[in-house]
């Protein structure tokens, strides 16, 4: 893929190589060396580059995408367990939408 700028054509590899270097701001900041060593060990513990730790960590703070609080979903996921074994069974009868599927399953 190439993409032509004032400076003349530039080539990538691919989407990801592209979208990198055309989708994204790049910015710069400053860590301390702890922050840097932490970042790099859960980023190789997570097989992902720090950059990516790093946006991963950005989205969480900031809500940028669903699941980010995982903690919090699991527990909702864990206090749910079980709240309706004390139901009846749910049974549904046969209908329209079953004949369908079935038909769509026999072709």
């Amino acid at each position: 893929m190439s993409r032509d700028t004032a400076q003349g054509t530039v080539s990538h590899g691919n989407a990801e190589d592209w979208c990198m270097m055309w989708c994204m701001k790049r910015t710069n900041i400053y860590l301390a060396e702890g922050q840097a060593a932490a970042l790099d060990r859960a980023a190789e513990a997570e097989g992902v580059s720090r950059a990516e730790l790093i946006r991963e960590l950005i989205d969480r703070a900031i809500g940028g995408h669903p699941g980010a609080d995982l903690a919090a979903d699991l527990s909702a996921i864990n206090d749910s367990f079980g709240i309706l074994s004390e139901q009846e069974e749910f049974s549904r009868s046969r209908d329209q939408r079953m004949d369908y599927l079935d038909r769509l399953a026999d072709t």
